[in-house]
């Protein structure tokens, strides 16, 4: 078995009696980097030389009060803040931030369990993509089939993971950028309550609907690496003060009695019916653990996509105004006068769909058109929350297709971003009202490539999300198959 194959503990077991260390483990990431990545294209700056000191010293204190994450190599989003270690956000407007003064309050939570930075992963321009086409650098590739998209924004932090590049990885939500790459590359992402992890050092694309993440091969794992990095910040003023649950209690209990919701408007016209399959296939696997489910209706979710992209963009204009070539990043090199000089450095650092959003979004804002797009999109905001609401009175989770197509073709759709766009309808509504979501395998398509199970729960009832994705990944076996790249995965 190759030690990408083994879980969290089954790996901590092997450290504790010496079979391996945590030498070992940082020398097979990056031996699988040197073998698939020229395929996968999913780092961008990798941190070998101080990973390796970091992991020597680690194999020298290993105590047995070591946490679950002690010395596991990890792969880091590019637009997650790292102290010393290169941070673009995929932007050429970034391009020499190559020592950044501080750590993002998840990279400190990290370092206090001592788990390893491999690297910075490919993204979507500032996270505004959906296949990690939007990069400045490169195009990542899907470990499944390297003619497809991984999905994005968080493409590199799904890909690294599905091509055993590293055990987990962290990735950034905004509409879905966390379980849409998960669903395409076939791995366990989740997007957990606006809130519940700090946004501290996280490049701010819309500071309303932005949430860090943890990318796994397992439920278990995802669990593990969430109960890490959650907890109130005093550096976010948005981070919530919550009592944290242990999510690995969540695995001791079955699904009998658990009451599903599936809304009729995440089945219908426009999903694959390759898609709808698998997704009522699972719900038939539910049905014989002991759960229950009902279709059910969430009215305002056809205008999702709409609100969505009025609301982060108009954000974006706001968060991305900063970047304009005078305190950091990229200065035009032309001679032109101060005012010349932001135009042309923002004309030359951003991305057109970077460039694209900003102009909407300053659009959104502006006078005589603020009532007639921003607030009515708040108010369509408060009514998809309403909707959430009133099924969780009822329910207990909300289960549907992550996507509604497994994977498309590189340079498929980068032509037709409002067809793009539209990939988000089942994954944008989560971030509208908050909730958390997560997303796992529950198949593959004809062309062998994976399919996405969406899971919603209530706010901060992430115990529940990980109880019943537990129970359906016990029951099946679509997480333990592997993409035919190479390398030792």
């Amino acid at each position: 078995m190759s030690l990408f194959d083994y879980t969290l503990k089954e790996l901590q077991e092997k450290l504790h009696n010496k079979e391996i260390t945590v030498s070992d483990l940082v020398e097979a990431s990056y031996n699988q980097i040197n073998a698939v990545d020229d395929q996968v294209k999913a780092f961008l700056t990798l941190n070998e030389e101080e990973a390796k000191k970091q992991a020597k010293e680690l194999d020298e204190k290993l105590g047995s009060d070591a946490s679950i994450l002690y010395g596991m190599p990890i792969g880091i989003k590019d637009n997650i803040v790292t102290k010393g270690l290169r941070t673009t956000c995929a932007s050429q407007i970034l391009d020499n931030l190559n020592d950044p003064l501080y750590d993002a309050t998840v990279m400190q939570k990290l370092d206090t369990e001592n788990t390893v930075n491999i690297g910075k992963l490919n993204m979507d321009e500032f996270a505004m993509g959906s296949s990690t086409e939007n990069s400045s650098y490169e195009n990542t590739r899907n470990p499944w089939n390297t003619d497809y998209v991984p999905g994005g924004s968080s493409g590199g932090s799904a890909a690294a993971v599905a091509a055993g590049e590293v055990f987990f990885s962290l990735g950034s939500d905004t509409g879905g950028s966390i379980r849409q790459p998960a669903a395409f590359c076939g791995v366990v992402g989740m997007k957990p309550t606006y809130g519940l992890v700090s946004r501290f050092g996280l490049v701010a694309f819309a500071s309303s609907l932005d949430q860090i993440g943890p990318i796994t091969r397992t439920v278990e794992d995802n669990a593990h690496l969430l109960q890490a990095i959650v907890g109130n910040d005093k550096m976010d003023s948005t981070s919530a003060n919550v009592d944290i649950p242990n999510y690995s209690n969540a695995f001791k209990e079955d699904v009998k009695g658990l009451r599903i919701a599936v809304p009729k408007e995440y089945l219908q016209e426009g999903v694959n019916p390759e898609v709808k399959e698998a997704v009522l296939a699972a719900l038939k696997q539910y049905e014989e653990l002991g759960a229950t489910w009902e279709e059910v209706s969430l009215p305002h979710s056809k205008y999702a996509v709409a609100a969505y992209y009025l609301l982060a963009s108009s954000e974006a204009s706001a968060n991305l105004s900063r970047f304009d070539g005078v305190r950091y990043g990229v200065r035009t090199e032309k001679n032109v006068d101060m005012v010349d000089m932001f135009k042309q450095s923002r004309a030359e650092g951003f991305g057109d769909e970077v460039k694209r959003r900003i102009m909407l979004g300053t659009f959104a804002l502006s006078s005589g058109y603020y009532d007639a797009y921003y607030k009515k999109a708040q108010k369509v905001r408060t009514l998809i929350k309403n909707d959430f609401e009133k099924i969780f009175d009822e329910y207990d989770v909300v289960i549907g297709p992550t996507t509604p197509t497994p994977a498309y073709k590189v340079g498929e759709k980068i032509d037709d971003p409002l067809t793009m766009y539209t990939d988000d309808v089942l994954t944008t509504p989560v971030n509208l009202a908050g909730l958390p979501g997560m997303s796992i395998p529950c198949g593959f398509s004809s062309d062998g490539l994976p399919i996405g199970l969406q899971i919603i729960g209530r706010h901060f009832d992430e115990s529940t999300i990980y109880r019943t994705a537990y129970a359906y990944e016990q029951a099946t076996d679509h997480h333990k198959k592997r993409p035919n790249l190479g390398g030792d995965q």
